[in-house]
């Protein structure tokens, strides 16, 4: 057990280590086996051994031989028996300090040990068998017995007044007079044994002081702490080590070492302690057991000395505050932690603190800094609870007059709607009068154009009478032909020939043909009709070639195109006959058929020409932006026949937009019988003839009324609702007599029973049901009573439908932004799915979901930036669209139904004051609101007419597309957009201010690296250092589960960043602004 057997066992496992060999692997089977010992002997979390499982034979058979081949120098009970005897009462003190000389080295060996072997050794050493955590602790409380209790004064203490006979235990246990706190995790065992117990019975109290004395002056106590440290790291070691009587109050006690760095280790032990479920209250109750075992007046009292007088030792007094913080401020309960908060302000911490507020130690002012943060003002407390009844009382008073402010608001939009709406309908009707004034002017143009053509054409025919006439006259010089008057007042024109007596065979057909002088030329034989536009000259050519011809008044406006004119016959006339003039030109074609078109344009429906688009081609493959599209024959009349999304594309940067958006891989009727059988006495003498429950519901009823039947009655028969009030109208209405009520009622009084015997809601239901027309009064009466208000309800609901069809419709910046939109949805689907003319409004809510090849925008996004660089003049396009969010909230088709219901409702009024024209509440109430009915009327039939024609201008359906889906869309398509716009400054700001810091930081590097070189490799070693730690930083949890690594984990955290809780930056922000406020009030007090 010496120090060269050591030596030897690490030789021998070097050699092992040094030269591994390489064995068989075994048989799957074996090999399984051996591989689940080999991962339960490492205790990983489940999905790494998960992970491992999944290896193949030859990886598992190499981890089996790493695992192997890493031999354990000693195992447990090796130390264990080595720690007994060093407790061993029958040792003396010269063999004593023989052996003590390799503790240290033992205790080390045991902590790598419990550090690095897999958790089967660890398992081992604390099992039943073994019970290595009562060895462990029993030597700490050995090794530090000495320094626990002042040697000397104990000395004295003990020999005067102990007897040496006495038992050891039992004067350990005089000495260590336990509290009695209840325990904290349960365990059986009572708090008030967590004090340092040595079970030894025979040993003197002299000679283990002196030994104690020995150990202390070693690194023992330190070396024992990082053992149970490793052990609590596991959570099977941490939650014996919770349980443990003696070990946590061990711990404490070790504050008391001389050793900076030994008190720094187990501060920080406690500290993770605190953090974990659970252990605050053990380290509290371990404080107590201090507190008596040390005889301090107050708890944490020797800490704070520690504190005060270790003031040379940095690395203490950052834990030492460390500690402070947390055992103070890591419970929720805020009483409690103001409790514990007042115990050290007792001690004098915040003296203390404040003359530590210069320290040069920046770890140390952290530390401190984060205390304050979380530090509880309980004045400040009760002034901001002060502050806060004042505040609340003001907040009440501001939100009563927010709500008469908001009526005010309310009643004025009203009034600009109302207004708004009917400029909006003088606005149609000068709109209708002038399409009217220009159908007018276009029938007055077309008919002077038929005008001035007709002129046109009686003058040229004119001018080609004057010319036949002219021919005639010289032909009959020339001797051609010969003129013959008749009796009649006709010329007949004969060739010469014909005057003569020869008659050529062909000729004698065309003898007999006449010409009155002022006639015009015309064949008096069904000849073809002459072609357009000469047809008086036509006629003479004729003439003059086939014989005589009868020239009548010119005809009217010419008939369509004739066949070609017959041949000419031969003759001489031919010769001298001038050329007849050609016939006009054809009129044009008939359209071709949309499948032979010109592949540039496509004829719709509504004949008018679309321009066919062609596919874009872009060079990456681009997301498909699933829009519902438009035909090309829906477009007709739309907005998107008045756009041109291809001259948008030649103002964008598409390629930007192609790298930006590019891809990646819902009472039973009575009878007779019945209500006979339900009569029943009411009292003695009383008779009802209702059912129970309607008897009661009427009874109530009228007591609210507080009117006798008769006044009820008499108030129905005249329209009283002075008397009877709307509300109580309508709840009688629900007891209008049914049929079968009302023959129970007539039966019993054509048997001729006393009335007086029935009850009061009979009487009153007989008396009420023999009002004539009861229904049709009651009706009348409620409707009445209601007409002002449904006037002022439906009025602003059609107002609203009325200014929001109207603003969308007339929008020309929202026009621009659907031709932005339309472009960039082509440019994108162009080569996958072809252009479109148009698309449905239902896919601007897609433009949320199309986004960008890095997934930080999106095609919303793209669209506004794009509109603010080049389309500036309408990024405020929502400023054109007024109440579109109260039309969303509108349904027209009730509205509408309402409407109807009001005039039936004075069509009912009007019938009934025809039969009591004497009433002149009826007369007064027609007079007064006929008007305003007529009035909603006209505004219903304008709003329904202005929704429809803005429904189908965005090529939608009216009748499947009401105001409830219709507003919506331009309601979330503008808050989307507003959304984006936001997005898109924030963002743009975020990368402004990070590109200014990043050339700050830049220009500073260079000035510092042109100073030193070595401080170019320093700088990138500290940003590399930097990011590891952002990059290991974890939640900043208050409480941590005990589980394997907890407890390194949450020294590491504390190392990283000091304890601060959620509510810390808020109380430090409050202070530090009280502080402030407070100097520049005593600094004006100064200059004053």
């Amino acid at each position: 057990m010496g120090n060269a057997g050591s030596v030897d066992s690490q030789q021998t496992e070097f050699r092992a280590h040094s030269v591994p060999l390489k064995l068989p692997m075994p048989e799957p089977g074996e090999l399984e086996e051996r591989f689940a010992v080999v991962l339960n002997a490492m205790n990983l979390p489940p999905d790494k051994a998960r992970l491992l499982r999944q290896y193949d034979n030859e990886k598992k058979w190499e981890l089996i031989c790493d695992q192997e081949r890493f031999q354990v120098k000693n195992p447990p009970h090796t130390y264990i028996q080595k720690l007994k005897g060093y407790l061993d009462p029958a040792v003396t003190r010269k063999k004593f300090r023989r052996r003590v000389q390799e503790s240290t080295q033992v205790l080390r060996e045991l902590e790598i040990s419990l550090r690095t072997n897999h958790i089967g050794w660890v398992r081992e050493f604390l099992n039943e068998e073994n019970k290595g955590l009562d060895v462990l602790v029993e030597y700490l409380s050995f090794a530090q017995y000495a320094v626990t209790f002042d040697f000397e004064s104990l000395e004295n203490n003990v020999e005067n007044s102990m007897d040496k006979s006495k038992p050891w235990s039992r004067s350990i246990e005089d000495l260590h007079r336990g509290s009695n706190l209840p325990s904290p995790v349960g365990n059986s065992a009572s708090r008030s044994g967590r004090h340092s117990t040595l079970r030894y019975n025979t040993l003197p109290s002299r000679r283990t002081l002196k030994n104690s004395r020995l150990v202390s002056k070693k690194d023992d106590v330190h070396v024992c702490i990082m053992c149970l440290r490793a052990i609590m790291n596991y959570q099977y070691g941490f939650n014996m080590v919770m349980s443990h009587p003696h070990a946590v109050n061990e711990i404490a006690l070790s504050l008391n070492n001389k050793n900076p760095r030994t008190k720094a280790l187990v501060l920080e032990l406690l500290a993770a302690v605190c953090l974990v479920r659970g252990g605050h209250e053990i380290i509290l109750s371990a404080f107590d057991n201090f507190k008596e075992v040390c005889g301090e007046k107050q708890r944490f009292e020797k800490l704070m000395e520690h504190f005060r007088n270790e003031d040379n030792n940095i690395d203490f007094m950052v834990a030492c505050m460390q500690f402070i913080n947390i055992v103070v401020h890591s419970v929720e309960d805020m009483n409690f932690r103001v409790h514990l908060q007042y115990e050290f302000t007792k001690l004098g911490l915040d003296e203390y603190l404040d003359k530590l507020k210069h320290t040069e130690s920046d770890k140390l002012q952290v530390q401190i800094q984060a205390y304050l943060d979380n530090v509880f003002d309980v004045g400040a407390l009760l002034e901001d609870a002060e502050t806060k009844n004042a505040a609340l009382e003001r907040v009440e008073e501001l939100e009563e007059n927010i709500s008469h402010l908001s009526e005010k608001l309310q009643d004025t939009e009203n009034e600009a709607m109302a207004k708004i709406v009917e400029l909006e309908k003088q606005l149609m009707q000068r709109n209708k009068e002038l399409d009217v004034i220009r159908e007018i002017y276009k029938d007055a143009n077309s008919q002077v154009h038929t005008l001035r053509k007709m002129v046109k054409e009686k003058e040229e025919a004119i001018q080609r009478q004057s010319t036949l006439e002219k021919k005639i006259h010289e032909l009959e010089k020339q001797g051609t032909i010969k003129i013959q008057k008749k009796g009649d007042g006709d010329i007949s024109i004969l060739p010469v020939a014909l005057a003569s007596g020869m008659v050529p065979a062909g000729a004698e057909a065309a003898a007999g043909t006449c010409v009155t002088p002022a006639a015009g030329v015309a064949s008096s034989v069904p000849l073809p009709p002459p072609p357009p536009p000469l047809p008086a000259l036509a006629a003479a050519s004729e003439a003059v070639q086939n014989g005589p011809v009868t020239v009548p008044v010119p005809p009217p406006p010419p008939p369509p195109p004739p066949p070609p004119p017959a041949p000419p016959l031969p003759g001489p006339a031919l010769d001298t006959a001038p050329a007849a003039p050609l016939p006009p030109p054809p009129p044009p074609s008939a359209p071709p058929l949309p499948g032979t078109a010109s592949p540039t344009v496509v004829f719709n429906s509504g004949l008018a020409a679309v321009k066919i688009k062609k596919p874009i081609k872009t060079k990456f493959r681009m997301p498909v932006f699933n829009w519902v599209a438009l035909k090309p024959n829906q477009i007709n009349g739309t907005v998107f026949n008045e756009i041109d999304d291809e001259r948008i594309l030649e103002d964008l940067n598409v390629d930007e937009f192609e790298e930006i958006f590019k891809t990646k891989a819902q009472g039973p009727a009575i009878d007779l019988t019945s209500s006979k059988q339900k009569i029943t006495q009411k009292g003695s003498n009383k008779v009802t003839l209702l059912d129970a429950n309607r008897a009661k519901n009427l009874a109530i009823t009228l007591r609210k009324a507080g009117k006798t039947a008769d006044e009820i009655c008499k108030a129905i028969h005249v329209f009283d609702l002075k008397t009877l009030p709307v509300d109580f109208v309508e709840c009688l209405m629900r007891f209008l007599p049914t049929e079968n009520e009302v023959k129970v009622l007539r039966l019993y009084e054509r048997e001729r029973k006393p009335i007086e015997n029935l009850s009061d809601e009979d009487r009153f239901m007989m008396q009420f049901s023999k009002i004539e027309r009861l229904m049709q009064k009651m009706t009348i009466m409620a409707f009445i009573g209601n007409f002002a208000e449904s006037i002022q309800m439906l009025t602003p609901q059609l107002h609203a439908i009325i200014a929001a069809s109207v603003s969308i419709k007339s929008s020309q910046k929202l026009k621009k932004i659907l031709e932005i939109i339309l472009a960039l949805g082509n440019y994108m689907n162009s080569s996958k799915r072809g252009a479109v003319y148009g698309f449905k409004l239902q896919s601007l809510d897609l433009l949320l979901e199309t986004k960008s090849t890095d997934r930080k925008q999106t095609l919303l996004h793209y669209i506004s930036n794009v509109v603010k660089e080049k389309y500036q003049h309408v990024s405020l396009f929502y400023n054109e669209l007024h109440y579109v969010e109260k039309a969303a909230a509108v349904s027209l088709e009730n509205v509408l139904l309402d409407v109807k219901e009001l005039q039936r409702g004075l069509d009912l009024t009007k019938r009934e004051y025809t039969m009591h024209d004497h009433n002149t509440m009826l007369k007064e109430f027609i007079q007064n609101n006929e008007g305003k009915l007529k009035k909603l009327q006209d505004d219903a039939k304008i709003a329904q007419d202005a929704f429809d024609d803005a429904v189908k201008y965005f090529g939608e359906n009216p009748k499947t597309t009401p105001p409830s889906v219709f507003f919506p869309v331009f309601v979330r398509f503008v808050k989307a957009y507003k959304q984006a716009e936001e997005e898109n400054e924030l963002r743009k700001k975020q990368e402004q201010a990070l590109m200014e810091k990043l050339m700050e930081q830049e220009a500073m590097m260079e000035q510092q690296d042109q100073k030193s070189p070595s401080h170019k490799t320093k700088r990138q070693q500290q940003e590399l250092i930097a990011e590891l730690r952002r990059r290991q930083v974890k939640d900043n949890r208050h409480v941590y589960e005990g589980k394997d690594g907890a407890i390194e984990d949450i020294i590491t955290d504390l190392r990283n960043q000091p304890y601060r809780r959620a509510d810390a930056l808020r109380r430090s922000v409050r202070r530090r602004f009280d502080d402030q406020t407070l100097r520049s009030a005593n600094g004006t007090e100064i200059t004053m």
